[in-house]
């Protein structure tokens, strides 16, 4: 393979010199090793590349094709090298990353803020919002989001960071004055804290006594766009409501609210990062989603239980 790509070398540096001594000057070669190197490259193909007469040498049509080819295999071993080299560069210039609001703040950007302070080049900018972002028209270079991407863009790259899981809970105020749900069918004796957004309220996916998927429709007096609000109106005794794990598993180990219906799951919504398909990524970018594929999916997987107790029964 070495000498396959010494012989392409010497024959386009020949090729674009317009003679082997130049060439071999270039190569720090001699005129006789790019003439050898040369005419076995000429042999392994079968064919003449260079027609030659005393005064000049010029490319035979075939060689011209060849040569066509061997430039542009040669400009990609060159972007290969150069990719390589900019990755081994200090991270650096603008960072912009969008991701969901209170998951962003919470979660993504103390890890982002902590890449910041490692790399003193690193310019960065977060956008939060729930809404689908436009990568090429806001200029973003990452996004963190939430949801299917099976009708994502062909020109998206995506790496899915894990699964959010989603719980039932309420403040023990609330459950000793109305009653521990214990099956789904006991949902419709309570009250409901929704999350709202568009002019629509989210259902809730659940799993019955038979396995099967469920939509409950709570009865409801509260609905927020907001998951911290909700959290405070659950926690002011305002009824149950369906939140990710993350948000509130240290409420629940230490006993502000309490998990209901443990045992009846929903739907896991799945987390991925994206970014613009792209020949060479910068290291920025690179370096982004090595932490953020390094730390958020513990976050996702936290669990309601305290370390070394297992669920009651």
């Amino acid at each position: 393979m070495t000498d396959r790509l010494t012989g392409i070398s010497a024959f386009v540096h020949a090729a674009e010199a317009g003679s082997f001594a130049l060439a071999a000057q270039r190569l720090h070669l001699t005129r006789s090793a790019v003439g050898k190197s040369i005419a076995r490259l000429e042999e392994r193909l079968g064919t003449r590349l260079f027609l030659r007469t005393t005064r000049r040498q010029a490319l035979t049509s075939d060689g011209q094709a060849f040569y066509d080819h061997c430039v542009r295999a040669l400009a990609e071993i060159d972007a290969g090298e150069a990719a390589l080299s900019a990755s081994r560069l200090s991270p650096q210039g603008r960072l912009h990353v969008s991701a969901p609001v209170l998951f962003g703040r919470r979660c993504v950007a103390p890890v982002l803020l902590e890449l910041a302070s490692r790399y003193p080049k690193l310019e960065l900018q977060m956008s939060f919002t729930d809404k689908v972002v436009d990568l090429v028209g806001e200029n973003i270079d990452l996004v963190v989001r939430s949801g299917s991407l099976l009708h994502a863009p062909a020109d998206l790259v995506a790496r899915k960071l894990g699964e959010q899981t989603m719980i039932l809970c309420a403040s023990p105020g609330y459950l000793e004055r109305h009653g521990t749900p214990r099956t789904v069918a006991d949902l419709e004796g309570h009250h409901g804290v929704l999350y709202a957004t568009g002019g629509r309220e989210a259902a809730w996916p659940l799993s019955d006594h038979t396995a099967s998927m469920r939509t409950i429709t709570m009865k409801h007096r509260l609905r927020f766009d907001d998951l911290e609000t909700i959290v405070a109106a659950v926690k002011a005794g305002a009824g149950l409501a369906r939140l990710p794990c993350w948000l509130v598993a240290e409420d629940v180990r230490g006993g502000t609210l309490e998990r209901v219906l443990a045992d009846t799951p929903g739907p896991k919504i799945d987390f991925h990062l994206a970014w613009r398909r792209t020949r060479h990524l910068p290291s920025r970018v690179r370096a982004a989603i090595d932490m953020l594929a390094a730390r958020l999916p513990p976050v996702l997987t936290v669990t309601t239980e305290p370390a070394g107790e297992r669920p009651h029964a």
